[in-house]
């Protein structure tokens, strides 16, 4: 086959049916694929996660046919494809795309899907199938998909000709993208996904959070000027609903204590004196109010019980919600309030100064010598000696080589809690872990989405060796695509977050071990990047250094003591 140059390759595809500017309200006339890449376009997409299945070809020529091309990054299993465009909607809070072909395309991103769910990203996810003039049949990876994925997303559903798909697309991404955010999955048949039909482009216009009730703000904000050791939790969908701004505000203005944890980590900029996650033992067990927005009162949250240290009475439990479903059902709350978040948390400001200023100050006070005595305690670990290498080094050598904007990925259990611990983000949308779902495997993923939402900013993936196991060879991905990422591993040979409870509850441990000392940078190496494994602390800070200046995908591969577990008080349950 002769070569062809560019211009040739750009003429050819100007020259195609749906090459033209897609602008919202017009009329386009395209093969499935074009008009599903409109309406992606119309809702923020540019980029297109997928693994080439000939089931979605259409979705290709639409991508690479369409003014100016959408760009298509392929990976090497279709749950990468689906984790990235998880995080997409994470980082950018635009619903991710993400193309999986029929059948085991299909099932291979269902935890990704699943995540996606309990964490609130707003994701959209294409199908291949079967085609509908062959139903019945028995063709190549002919499975009924929306009911499986139903119990796991927003909406599931099939596009059955080819006039559904653009206002099929366009519900899918307005749902995704609309309060509470999550995952919506439609499939289209392969006959019709060949099929040409013609729709109105859609505007693709975000919509706005429901008004809160007046009445519960007023509530809430009684509440809260009666306490005298208040404290709030920010959560992921302060980040999700764009109400950052307004959470700091609000706590700047009031004084009230906060702890982050999931994306809202950051809203809060580490070291700011009210963020009191370092004291959040004190702050739970003493707070008589609790006022919990944007997150699920789940295991992380001691399922919404909090007071009751030293004799305190058990506090009174706030939830705050971007929607009425996200309202918790099983917790004994003082009272709700759900709406768009920054209107909820200014309204609730304005509530309260009307009501004249309470100080917390002395509580304030009191978490802030609890937090500067744990700052002392942990520099001990974060400067450790020790011989294996205790994963808290890695974080004193890490942490101070963090920019403002850097984008930290965690994907792992005992290695990456140690890194909830020490890494505090100083801006918000900086932070991506597994979230309540606590799925391995999602770290390469969510390290391609991150490169290219943030391409000048540093993106690290801290990995435990576990779970480098899901996805390692995704760095081919990154090689292919000239991602360059900083992988940082603890490496203890173990199951390190199943291993100790094991033991605790029998004496002993089986299937917990892997492989000692296993070289995965070179298993990156292999691959096209490059690496180094670290055995002795003082070289784990020039190893980072190398790292970050590499300009390619680099794995520092830390061997870790799998004796030094990291203490938690709860395993989920």
């Amino acid at each position: 086959m002769s070569e062809q140059t560019d211009d040739q390759r750009t003429d050819q595809r100007t020259e195609r049916p749906g090459a033209a500017p897609a602008e919202a309200g017009a009329e386009l006339t395209g093969h499935s694929g074009v008009l599903a890449v409109a309406a992606a376009r119309a809702h923020g997409v540019e980029t297109m996660f997928t693994l080439s299945g000939a089931h979605v070809f259409p979705m290709y020529d639409g991508a690479v046919t369409a003014d100016p091309p959408m760009r298509l990054l392929d990976v090497r299993h279709e749950q990468t494809a689906a984790f990235a465009a998880e995080a997409t909607g994470k980082l950018t809070r635009v619903p991710g795309l993400a193309v999986l072909t029929a059948g085991p395309g299909v099932t291979n991103g269902v935890s990704a899907i699943a995540q996606a769910q309990f964490a609130g990203s707003p994701m959209v996810v294409v199908g291949g199938r079967a085609p509908q003039n062959r139903w019945g049949s028995g063709s190549l990876q002919e499975l009924d998909h929306p009911p499986i994925l139903s119990t796991i997303s927003k909406l599931a559903r099939t596009l059955p000709t080819a006039g559904d798909v653009l206002p099929g697309m366009d519900e899918a991404f307005t749902v995704a993208g609309s309060s509470h955010r999550g995952p919506v999955f439609v499939d289209v048949p392969m006959d019709e996904f060949f099929n040409t039909a013609s729709g109105v482009v859609p505007a693709g216009d975000r919509q706005c959070g429901a008004a809160p009730d007046t009445d519960a703000i007023d509530t809430v904000a009684g509440l809260l000027a009666a306490a005298q050791r208040p404290v709030v939790v920010l959560g992921t969908d302060v980040w999700a609903d764009r109400a950052e701004e307004a959470a700091l505000r609000f706590v700047e203005a009031t004084g009230v204590p906060a702890i982050t944890n999931g994306m809202g980590r950051g809203v809060i900029p580490g070291g700011h004196p009210l963020l009191v996650t370092k004291a959040r033992g004190q702050a739970f067990g003493g707070a008589d109010l609790v006022i919990v927005v944007g997150t699920p009162l789940d295991f992380r949250l001691g399922y919404g019980v909090f007071g009751g240290k030293d004799e305190a009475p058990a506090a009174r439990v706030v939830h705050v919600a971007d929607s009425a479903g996200q309202l918790s059902t099983h917790a004994d709350l003082a009272a709700s309030v759900s709406g768009d978040l920054t209107t909820c948390l200014d309204t609730l400001l304005g509530a309260l100064e009307r009501r004249g200023q309470t100080s917390y100050a002395a509580w304030a006070g009191s978490l802030q010598d609890t937090v500067r005595t744990a700052t002392e305690r942990d520099n001990l670990l974060l400067r450790a000696e020790a011989d294996p290498v205790h994963p808290a080094r890695i974080y004193g050598e890490l942490v101070p080589r963090l920019a403002d904007d850097a984008v930290v990925i965690g994907d792992g259990g005992d290695f990456v809690s140690f890194a909830g611990k020490y890494v505090e983000p100083q801006r918000p949308g900086g932070w991506l872990d597994p979230g309540p779902y606590g799925c391995l495997g999602a770290g390469l993923g969510a390290a391609i989405a991150a490169r290219i939402a943030r391409p000048s900013a540093q993106v690290v993936l801290l990995l435990g060796d576990g779970a480098a196991g899901f996805s390692l060879m995704d760095v081919d991905t990154l090689v292919r695509h000239d991602l360059p990422v900083v992988m940082v591993m603890g490496n203890n040979s173990a199951w390190g977050l199943e291993k100790g409870p094991m033991q605790m509850l029998y004496g002993y441990d089986v299937v917990a071990d892997l492989a000692p000392r296993t070289a995965y940078d070179e298993v990156v190496k292999a691959l096209g990047g490059a690496g180094e494994t670290v055995t002795d602390p003082r070289r784990i800070g020039p190893a980072l250094d190398r790292a970050f200046a590499s300009g390619v995908p680099y794995l520092v591969n830390i061997i870790t003591d799998v004796e030094a577990a990291y203490p938690r008080a709860t395993f989920g349950i």
